[in-house]
């Protein structure tokens, strides 16, 4: 197993009467989901998401296939309960996350997507986004109508144009690289990246080698930059890590996109 050690850290936020982010830390998976639909249950929807998940890490080895499997069977739960009671009509989640997986016998690496929750990656002093956002503020900056710091501020920065909970169920992005070592990841929900701009959230993953004070700290940075929305976020560093050691980044894994 690629992973080494872990910190998890979550908080409602200043403005929210409740937390709707839910989360796993069951290595080899991270999970980080973000629920939407306020009284329509935006917190059973990310819970949903993490309970098909947490099953998944029951019984490893995990697959590529098995986490594409677990996407789709999330998405059915939450719509079958949104059927059955018609509070809950409309609730749905974000889902983002990070797995070890065997590839060929060898360690890799799969992120996957739906939504507008993150998972960065840091190594040799570089900052990768992994994901690419489901979002209108995300289309408005691929069309050029605005930049990628006016998204940070855009109105309606918080419309995610994929998530669980529809009818199709979304096509979740996938990527898969060998683990290299020296590998920090970020998995969050957007409570972080609407508050903390990709240099501090660099600048905090460089700070400590323990992932869990990271963790902390960058959720205690979104809660005083405004915590406008809920927060999680999970560190994890992979095996032989040095956490905030400077490795050479000719052997980064390729991100789609830096921001």
């Amino acid at each position: 197993m690629a992973v080494e050690r872990w910190g998890v850290a979550t908080d409602r936020g200043r403005r929210r009467k409740s937390n709707e982010d839910s989360f796993l830390a069951a290595p080899p998976l991270f999970v980080v989901a973000d629920g939407m639909g306020g009284h329509a249950a935006g917190d059973v929807a990310s819970r949903l998401a993490v309970d098909t998940f947490a099953s998944l890490a029951l019984h490893p080895p995990i697959g590529v296939q098995d986490a594409v499997d677990a996407i789709k069977e999330a998405n059915r739960s939450i719509l079958g309960v949104s059927a059955e009671i018609p509070e809950r009509a409309g609730m749905g989640t974000t889902v983002t996350g990070l797995v070890s997986v065997l590839v060929g016998g060898t360690d890799h690496w799969m992120v996957f997507n739906v939504g507008d929750s993150r998972v960065y990656c840091l190594q040799g002093g570089q900052l990768d986004q992994m994901t690419i956002d489901h979002s209108e503020a995300e289309e408005m900056v691929v069309a050029g109508q605005i930049t990628r710091e006016e998204a940070r501020t855009y109105e309606r920065r918080n419309i995610v144009t994929r998530s669980l909970g529809t009818d199709p169920g979304p096509v979740a992005d996938s990527w898969l690289f060998p683990s290299v070592g020296g590998e920090r990841f970020l998995i969050c929900s957007d409570g972080l990246t609407s508050e903390l701009s990709d240099e501090q959230i660099k600048q905090c993953l460089l700070a400590d080698p323990d992932p869990q004070v990271v963790a902390d700290e960058l959720v205690r940075q979104a809660v005083e930059a405004g915590g406008r929305d809920n927060v999680t976020v999970i560190v994890v560093d992979g095996a032989d890590s040095p956490g905030s050691s400077n490795v050479d980044d000719t052997t980064s894994p390729k991100a789609p996109h830096d921001r």
